[in-house]
């Protein structure tokens, strides 16, 4: 028993008074009979004995009661040796996707703030952080609105962020119990270190467990070829569960163009193909239905006008293979001598070849110099004579590279950069038995870039990346059988495409994403992204012919978003959240060593009422004082 004022226990001193004033009414008096009274001097003893049995409850019963109320005051109760320190709460709410999984009717996460609305004492200030929020030393009435309000997000916390940064809401007082509970589902992709749970944290899990497993999940599309009328899709869509199909719906905005159903392999994935016409601006949405997650039952991906790229060839050299290349369908091709170049078309292109020019004119040097700075494309053809002052002074520029000297000797191409942006997914696999090209003569040069195709003695016949491009022997007929190798095409071709970028289908939330728009911006002028009622403006760069603009993690909402410059609408991007909250896999929490687990949120925190519980026992003591005060009276009464 522990007392709140033990100091008030001094007082059972007084408990001396009693017993003294007793002590003094039992001092015993010489008396003497009389010979003829023998009959009252036994009534008289008689009546002695019950008197003396009279003082003695008297004397009990006030030495209780004095007792009783002396204890009261002193306020005595018991509890457990933790209801007495200061406790600190911190909630982690898991609040991500996969906490949408449905519970008797209701998602994960709504069933979990209601209990802890239900279970937490209106009067204790906590802290709760979710994914993306924190309400740090509040109490239930401040936040209960807030907490009600909380939406799913894609974003998910590792266990050791989880605990890293709930640690980080202790005050730390050293004598308080520190309670971390941890709400959550607890997928299994929340481990992915080492958790260290030692410390002087106690951590308390509570699993959400999904009445349901099974979820459908549209995955990816992309575009499986085309032709002259009609573009391929091919969405991957997979499972979890033992669903054996489910439809599938293709929207252009609100109209339905296409519904087909997908039947899953043995491998839980499903494969169905869609065909659009090529003309067609495509806003385009797939669309499942699914008792499972929400987040990923539908897909937004659209498919915009396309814009020509502009590529001119400078030069007197043949220009047929490039014709063929550069068709109208993709590109704006036009070639010029460069006695009749205007200057002033330069800045208008995205790609700018110089085709087999013997002297570059300083003019032209410093212009495709600007050119470039500002974001276009060059790629750069030498003739079998050059001016190598000429060429230096403007290759220079590109990765410190300098024309040496002429060597005519016969080599072979023997080499291909597979991860070079140029070859990049033009193959299936590195091809080692391939009919490579040949050269006469070419230049020894001096560079720091990476090659693209080098010849058997490993130095470079094109070099370059990001948009410059340069050759080191000429690609004519008389030096070289290039034009006729099956690398001309994806070669050039490669370098008008990736000149302006043409963006995806869509991009994904939270990943890095990038796209060119075919746009000159006056000055002062911006892009703007938007959707509905929402306006942003993303990061942007604004070059003499395009505009770059980078996504990171500013954009919260999937969707289809409208790119403009004030009210002129340029094209249309898509984003979609990440796919991996559908992968319902859990931890077994028995592997997390020192952490308690509950069944609950309501049992957990009645474990807590009941640890902080105090049973108070003044109450009982101020009853007995009363009891001993009554029982005096009916002594006083009674007994004569």
């Amino acid at each position: 028993m522990q007392f709140t004022h033990p100091e008030l226990l001094w007082a059972l001193l007084l408990l001396l008074i009693p017993i003294l004033i007793h002590l003094f009414q039992l001092r015993r008096f010489q008396k003497t009979p009389f010979t003829n009274v023998k009959f009252l001097k036994k009534v008289v003893s008689e009546s002695r004995r019950s008197n003396e049995l009279k003082k003695w409850l008297l004397l009990l019963t006030r030495l209780v009661m004095l007792a009783g109320l002396v204890i009261a005051f002193a306020q005595p109760f018991f509890a457990k040796q933790s209801a007495l320190q200061q406790k600190e709460t911190v909630i982690y709410l898991d609040d991500s996707f996969s906490m949408q999984a449905k519970f008797e009717g209701a998602t994960l996460l709504e069933n979990a703030v209601q209990s802890l609305i239900k279970s937490i004492p209106k009067n204790q200030n906590f802290t709760l952080f979710t994914n993306h929020q924190v309400f740090k030393q509040v109490s239930l009435p401040e936040v209960q609105n807030d907490l009600l309000a909380i939406e799913s997000t894609p974003k998910q916390l590792q266990l050791s962020e989880i605990f890293l940064k709930g640690n980080t809401f202790f005050e730390g007082n050293p004598e308080a119990v520190r309670n971390l509970v941890l709400v959550s589902d607890f997928q299994r992709r929340m481990v992915t270190s080492e958790i260290d749970t030692t410390g002087t944290v106690q951590i308390h899990l509570v699993p959400l467990i999904p009445e349901s497993m099974e979820n459908i999940v549209l995955d990816s599309i992309y575009l499986e070829g085309q032709n002259s009328e009609n573009i391929e899709l091919t969405a991957i869509i997979s499972r979890k569960g033992s669903m054996e199909s489910t439809p599938v719906s293709l929207f252009n905005g609100e109209q339905l163009k296409a519904k087909t159903a997908a039947v899953f392999k043995e491998n839980d994935k499903a494969a169905v193909q869609f065909t659009i016409p090529k003309n067609e601006r495509i806003n385009g949405k797939l669309e499942v239905s699914d008792t499972g997650l929400a987040y990923d039952n539908h897909l937004f991906f659209n498919i915009d006008t396309k814009d020509k790229i502009k590529v001119l060839a400078i030069g007197d050299a043949d220009t047929d293979y490039l014709k063929r290349i550069y068709t109208d369908g993709e590109f704006v091709f036009t070639a010029t001598a460069p006695k009749n170049l205007n200057y002033g078309d330069l800045e208008n292109q995205n790609l700018i070849i110089l085709n087999e020019i013997p002297s570059l004119p300083t003019a032209l040097a410093t212009s495709l110099r600007s050119f470039s700075e500002g974001g276009g494309s060059l790629a750069i053809i030498p003739s079998d004579e050059i001016d190598l002052n000429s060429y230096n002074f403007l290759t220079s520029n590109y990765f410190s590279t300098s024309f040496i000297q002429m060597l005519k000797s016969k080599r072979s191409v023997t080499s291909i950069s597979f991860s070079n942006p140029i070859y990049r997914n033009v193959f299936e696999k590195d091809v080692a038995n391939f009919q490579y090209p040949e050269v006469s003569q070419y230049f020894r040069v001096k560079t720091a870039a990476p090659a693209a195709l080098s010849f058997q003695d490993n130095s470079p016949f094109l070099f370059g990346g990001d948009g410059k491009y340069i050759f080191t022997a000429s690609i004519a007929a008389d030096n070289s059988n290039f034009k006729n190798s099956p690398l001309i095409v994806p070669t050039f071709y490669n370098m008008g495409s990736n000149s302006l970028r043409v963006p995806p289908l869509y991009g994904v939330l939270g990943n890095l994403f990038s796209i060119d728009v075919s746009a000159s911006l006056p000055e002062d002028t911006i892009l703007k992204v938007s959707k509905e009622d929402y306006e942003f403006i993303p990061q942007q760069q604004a070059l003499s012919n395009k505009v770059t603009l980078s996504f990171d993690e500013n954009l919260k909402e999937d969707g289809i978003y409208t790119v403009s410059q004030g009210d002129t609408s340029h094209k249309n991007i898509s984003f979609n959240f990440d796919r991996k909250e559908s992968d319902l896999t859990y931890l077994n929490l028995n592997e997390i060593k020192g952490a308690s687990k509950a069944s609950s949120i309501a049992s957990l925190f009645d474990t807590f009422e009941k640890d902080n519980s105090i049973t108070a026992l003044w109450k009982w003591f101020a009853i007995l004082a009363l009891l001993m005060l009554l029982v005096e009276v009916f002594i006083q009464k009674l007994i004569p």
